[in-house]
């Protein structure tokens, strides 16, 4: 499965981040509770900082530091201080104060100007509060704190248990600093925060390198690239201003605008996102250029205040243009071009908007994406013909349609729906969409999101049939999607779950299946469902082998590694579905060692009829003891333990499950089954992201985890050529991947999906990719096996695991 994200984290700009917001908060100045520093904030943060001023080459001739508040009420400052302390400190030093009052008003910032350099032309904005303080351009910690009083502590965790501290950025190489110190600062940049002030407790992740952009409580700020700021114009300024959204996009990914100011952009609004943490609202110029590479909307972001216009309203905004990072920079994402903290005039109402641009089979190239060695794209100027990824970047924000597109991924619990606007790309037998290499990715497919009131419920293979409408727009959850106005209706493509072919008396049969996360804690529903699934679906295997099952608490972190009462409890199930009375085997783990959930100590079991299967029982394995293979073909091949595991002391398995390997015997046939489920792709640059091609970080130890299972079972071939095995389990990989293609490495495996056509090889569906991840391979050995998938999860919107598991046949 992908990398474990909790639901908190999902939505659209809080796609990999959660922004609380205070609770009805309204009205007139109010003081509002501080948290401690190792609390993301809901309201006042640090959002910019600025050591450089006055320096060699920098404009501003003043350093500052600025706060932002993504609250919905004023923040009162009464009280509070900014602080500083320099990048390495000693048992002397001392943190510098610069008190400040007033209030940060709500989705807006405050202006604290510190010392002024010998250089520089450019004076700050006016500002809100006055300091002295002489900071470093390159590397020094500053601090919001609920006190006047200078701070005592000189290391991070010190700093991180003092209460008093309400935010804290730590840039270059200081030693105090949340989690990674922020990067990008020296005499011309400052550090600063995105136009949300996202705050996850990582400086690194939080801040990047820009040119300073000083803002004080009044909205009056600039770029500090020289000139004066761009003013902030009254509401009765109704002269549109020079600058149109064409302009601010630009012809490559990055605004030409970003981190200045605009003034009275024009342009209708075409969609409003009027709930969640992320409001704003689109607008789309009626006058567009020639140019087919720069696009007509742009998203303005209101933070958590509710926008104060309509559909159909023409609106002149001036506001600061940002490139927003869903995610977070260094998740590898695109940026999206934004109008952050607007003024908006509205000269009239019921307008009409412009016709959405229509996307069908012919409009998107079949070219993914461009290719910069690895490196970004964003500098690269938009090639909107040659590339998909180009072309949506070019129609970022504007209004797009699709009419009777095909469903290629089911509905997630986020009413989040992939459909395919290239139908004949790739397509399976049940209408989704195959991935068949890393070099082609499927350029067709689009998610769709709602920003009606209206559920869908699609299936893979069902039809959205009518027109969806609506903005375009970007997040790290799936890239480029349109953000519905007008959502189409669901007509079934009347998908129904494989129920696989029933075993003969001779036939040994081996199954796998991710349970994903499977918890006493889960509903009994998930566990009945399941059940049926083993019983009904894969018509009950001799022997199972489960990938997450979790200990007897689940997620709580408590040290607990037993997981006997979820097994009995899965076990219950079966036995009340008809099925078997299964026995299991397993190893537990040592606590927190094998990945997963945090808490919840997943592992690899097997399950087993002893009615129709024998476990052979060898003493000393555990979770640390390697597993061996004994003996000689002549004589005769067992485990040193069984169960056992391989090598799980090797770095290969560092924070990831080891293989479970298990003696059995059938009729009296010795087979061994190698239980495994490899690392995520956790920390992967996504598909659709600004570095392509991307890289994949991950594969490296799910590399050295094949080279583990190949030298064992070559072990076990070496001393029996003829033995049979069976290597099974959730690879999170393809069937062309490196760590695969290692795996088979000298012919001691065959992939048994191989062996299906194209258009079938899959167990589990990502970003509207049918893909495999779950694999079952067997020795030389083993004639003429046979095999199914069975798919009953992942093309469903109603599922019970996210991977479909499949089944072998040994006769």
């Amino acid at each position: 499965m992908p990398p474990f994200i909790p639901p908190a984290l999902r939505g659209r700009r809080a796609k990999a981040i959660a922004i609380a917001l205070p609770i009805g908060l309204a009205g007139s100045l109010i003081a509002l509770p501080f948290t401690a520093q190792a609390t993301a904030s809901s309201d006042a943060v640090i959002s910019e900082v600025f050591g450089g001023g006055g320096n060699a080459g920098a404009n501003l001739t003043n350093d500052f530091i600025e706060l932002g508040n993504a609250g919905d009420a004023p923040f009162d400052l009464t009280g509070w201080s900014v602080q500083y302390l320099s990048g390495s400190p000693t048992a002397t030093s001392k943190w510098q104060v610069t008190e400040i009052e007033g209030a940060i008003p709500a989705g807006g910032n405050y202006l604290v100007e510190e010392a002024k350099g010998a250089g520089g032309d450019t004076a700050l904005p006016t500002p809100d509060a006055v300091g002295t303080i002489g900071m470093s351009a390159s590397s020094g910690t500053v601090a919001l704190v609920h006190s006047t009083t200078p701070l005592a502590c000189l290391t991070a965790a010190d700093c991180a248990a003092d209460s008093s501290i309400k935010d804290l950025v730590g840039f270059g190489t200081t030693v105090v600093r949340e989690t990674s110190p922020a990067t990008g600062a020296d005499n011309t940049h400052s550090v600063s925060r995105d136009a949300v002030f996202t705050d996850t407790d990582n400086n690194s992740v939080d801040f990047s390198g820009s040119t300073p952009s000083p803002r004080n409580s009044a909205g009056t700020g600039g770029d500090g690239g020289g000139g004066d700021p761009s003013p902030t114009p009254s509401p009765t300024d109704t002269t549109p201003g020079d600058v149109r959204i064409h302009d601010i996009q630009g012809a490559t990914r990055l605004s030409p605008y970003a981190g200045k100011s605009v003034t009275n952009v024009p342009g209708v609004v075409t969609a409003i996102r009027a709930t969640g943490t992320s409001r704003g609202f689109w607008i789309q110029d009626t006058k567009p250029d020639s140019d087919p590479a720069t696009s007509e909307g742009v998203f303005v972001f209101t933070g958590s205040s509710t926008p104060q216009v309509k559909v159909g309203d023409s609106v002149l905004v001036s506001a600061k243009v940002t490139e927003y990072y869903p995610g977070g920079k260094a998740s590898g994402s695109q940026s999206v071009t934004e109008l952050s903290g607007p003024t908006t005039t509205v000269l009239s109402s019921g307008n009409e908007v412009p016709e959405p641009e229509a996307i069908d089979a012919k409009t998107l190239p079949r070219a993914y994406a461009p290719n910069a060695d690895g490196g970004s794209i964003e500098p690269l100027e938009l090639e909107p013909s040659k590339y998909a990824l180009d072309w949506f970047e070019s129609r970022e924000g504007m209004l797009v349609q699709v009419k009777d597109t095909r469903v290629v991924g089911a509905t997630n619990t986020y009413n989040e729906t992939w459909i395919t606007t290239k139908p004949e790309q790739n397509p399976t037998p049940s209408g989704g969409t195959v991935l068949t290499g890393y070099n082609d990715p499927n350029s067709g497919r689009l998610l769709v999101g709602s920003l009606t009131a209206d559920q869908l419920k699609a299936n893979v293979g069902d039809t959205l049939t009518g027109t969806t409408a609506g903005p375009l727009d970007y997040a790290n959850f799936g890239g480029y999607n349109i953000q519905a106005t007008t959502l189409g209706k669901v007509k079934s493509g009347d998908l129904k779950p494989d129920v696989a072919k029933p075993g003969k008396a001779n036939e040994l049969s081996i199954a796998t299946y991710n349970v994903e996360n499977l918890a006493p804690q889960n509903p009994q529903s998930k566990f009945d469902q399941l059940a049926q699934g083993i019983v009904k679906n894969l018509a009950t295997p001799d022997v199972v082998s489960l990938e997450e099952i979790q200990d007897n608490n689940g997620a709580t972190d408590d040290g607990t590694v037993a997981a006997d009462q979820t097994l009995a409890k899965f076990t219950d199930a079966i036995k009340k579905a008809g099925g078997p009375a299964y026995e299991w085997r397993s190893i537990d783990p040592e606590n927190k060692t094998d990945g997963g959930q945090p808490g919840g100590n997943i592992r690899n079991v097997f399950l087993f009829n002893p009615e129709r299967v024998s476990f052979v029982d060898r003493p000393g394995g555990d979770a640390t003891t390697p597993v061996k293979v004994v003996g000689s073909g002549k004589k005769g091949i067992t485990l040193s333990a069984s169960p056992g595991r391989i090598n799980p002391t090797s770095d290969a398995w560092k924070s990831s499950r080891k293989p479970l390997v298990g003696e059995f015997t059938f009729q009296g046939q010795q087979v061994f089954i190698i239980g495994n489920h490899f690392n995520s792709k956790g920390g992967d640059q996504p598909t659709h992201g600004v570095f392509q091609p991307p890289t994949l970080g991950s594969e490296t130890q799910r590399l050295s985890q094949a080279k583990e299972v190949n030298t064992f079972v070559s072990s076990l071939l070496a001393k029996d050529k003829n033995a049979k095995a069976v290597v099974l389990g959730d690879m999170n990989d393809y069937q062309y991947s490196t760590p695969l293609t290692t795996l088979t490495r000298g012919g001691v495996l065959t992939d048994l999906i191989n062996r299906l056509p194209v258009g079938e090889r899959y167990s589990y569906v990502y970003d509207g990719n049918s893909q495999t991840l779950d694999h079952i391979l067997v020795t030389p050995g083993i004639h003429n096996p046979g095999y199914e998938l069975v798919h009953v999860n992942a093309e469903f919107s109603d599922q019970t695991s996210d991977h479909d598991p499949q089944v072998v046949r040994i006769k």
